[in-house]
């Protein structure tokens, strides 16, 4: 009895364990972004390393951003155009695209792609700074390294995060449009059915989705990289971390925003 009641009580106090380790390293994730809050809501924001990190983060993610949404709207229209053609609603092809995107798909992979971009490099760039002892020196200097490293990147990440979606919006619209006239659908019916059956909201979500997937982005990577330790190791044990927790908790949130938008899927 005793060998069974440990057999099921093991799994349990390990869940139980990695449960405990989550809430707590979202405990932390929280007290960093109260920090950096107090300092955005003081002003204590420098323009110039702002408009760096804009830079470094969106703009340098728009080709990969393009790319991978062009293809994922081709891709959709691939898939369902054929099928609507044959059962004759072959002009929904246009609506099922956009909804597809808008909602779930253009959110999750701009979110996705910056972090594995983007993020890795604020994990690796802030790690590196940590196992050298420039960040001890900013402390040395009166200088919170939450406030010069982590507010210019949190603010960047909130503020082209939601550029990017709708960049990618456009471009996968128009990836599932090509590929649609190729199919068979009506050039005209695929602008049309997007007008008549899909509304601002559904492209406005995925936007919203993208300003929470942005603030993941920045804490979880400029936590990995404030915590790093363990020279070169561990700065690339930082990196690594900062990507798999942000794609998790990107889609962990994607579905407690989706049901919370969207009423459990009713739409309405």
């Amino acid at each position: 009895m005793s060998i069974i009641t440990a057999a099921v009580s093991s799994p349990i106090t390990i869940f139980r364990g990695i449960l405990n380790r989550f809430f707590i390293y979202l405990g932390e994730l929280a007290f960093l972004v109260a920090r950096a809050a107090a300092y955005i809501l003081r002003g204590n924001v420098d323009i110039r390393d702002l408009l760096q990190q804009m830079a470094a983060i969106g703009f340098n993610s728009i080709p990969i951003a393009v790319l991978t949404t062009l293809s994922s709207g081709s891709v959709i229209a691939l898939y369902f155009a054929p099928v609507l053609i044959k059962y004759g609603a072959g002009n929904l092809t246009g609506a099922v695209v956009a909804l597809a995107l808008g909602r779930q798909l253009v959110p999750v992979l701009v979110g996705v792609v910056v972090a594995a971009r983007a993020g890795s490099a604020i994990a690796a760039e802030i790690g590196t700074m940590k196992v050298s002892e420039q960040i001890d020196a900013l402390r040395s200097l009166a200088v919170s390294p939450v406030q010069y490293l982590v507010v210019p990147r949190l603010l960047a990440c909130v503020i082209v995060l939601p550029c990017l979606c709708v960049v990618a919006d456009f471009t996968g619209l128009l990836g599932g449009y090509f590929v649609a006239v190729w199919q068979g659908v009506p050039a005209t019916s695929y602008p049309q059915s997007i007008h008549d059956f899909v509304v601002l909201r559904d492209f406005t979500s995925g936007i919203i989705k993208t300003v929470v997937f942005g603030v993941i982005i920045a804490l979880v990577s400029c936590h990995q990289g404030l915590i790093t330790r363990g020279g070169a190791t561990g700065v690339g044990r930082a990196t690594t971390n900062a990507v798999v927790l942000s794609v998790v908790l990107i889609y962990i949130f994607d579905f407690v925003l989706a049901y919370l938008m969207y009423g459990g899927g009713t739409g309405q």
